[in-house]
């Protein structure tokens, strides 16, 4: 630490001497002492800049699998294939897991029921993952039921796409005399793929 400097004023009407007094060391140590906190400050804000990640099990953010749209094709093909092979007229439907349409194909002299009996079929089936004919005892009684859920509809003939355990994609049929049918129809698309869902 340097010594202090002193400045001598000559004396006025006999006024005192006055000693001032550089304290250089001192001005030295407060600008370190700055320093210091300006470092500290500057971390401080780096790190609140910085992203804090979360335990995986904790993440804002999820994977959703999907079918592709070459495996919804696929579908669809070995639906109207097999339809043709029974001699039936129909309509298949794709959704997603959120229910939304990805496909709908309606076959040549499918009534106009169809797209929407295999809509409502294939958004039952991946919202229950199950077939609709399994469904369809759940939907009586007199009381409220499963059958009031808006866009649903519990006759055979939807089969859910499940990848790793979950279901992922619907597949609803619609346009044979029998649900059962409808039902055979819709398990010949899912065979098409079956194979390829991991």
């Amino acid at each position: 630490m340097r010594e202090p400097q002193t400045t001598e004023t000559a004396p006025e009407s006999g006024r005192r001497r006055v000693r001032v007094r550089t304290l250089a060391g001192a001005a030295a140590g407060l600008a370190i002492v700055a320093g210091a906190v300006g470092v500290s400050a500057a971390g401080a804000s780096a790190a609140a800049a910085a992203p804090v990640k979360a335990p995986p099990s904790q993440q804002a953010v999820q994977d959703v699998r999907t079918l592709n749209t070459d495996a919804a094709l696929r579908i669809a093909t070995a639906v109207q294939k097999e339809a043709a092979k029974q001699k039936q007229r129909v309509a298949v439907a794709i959704v997603d897991r959120s229910g939304d349409v990805r496909l709908v194909v309606k076959g040549d002299g499918a009534g106009p029921q169809t797209v929407d009996s295999a809509k409502r079929k294939a958004f039952t089936a991946v919202s229950f993952g199950q077939p609709t004919s399994k469904l369809t005892g759940n939907a009586t009684g007199d009381g409220p039921t499963v059958r009031d859920i808006p866009g649903t509809l519990f006759l055979a003939g939807g089969v859910p796409v499940a990848s790793g355990g979950s279901p992922i994609a619907g597949i609803g049929v619609g346009g044979a005399p029998q649900g059962s049918i409808d039902e055979s129809i819709a398990q010949a698309g899912l065979s098409a793929v079956q194979g390829q869902l991991g």
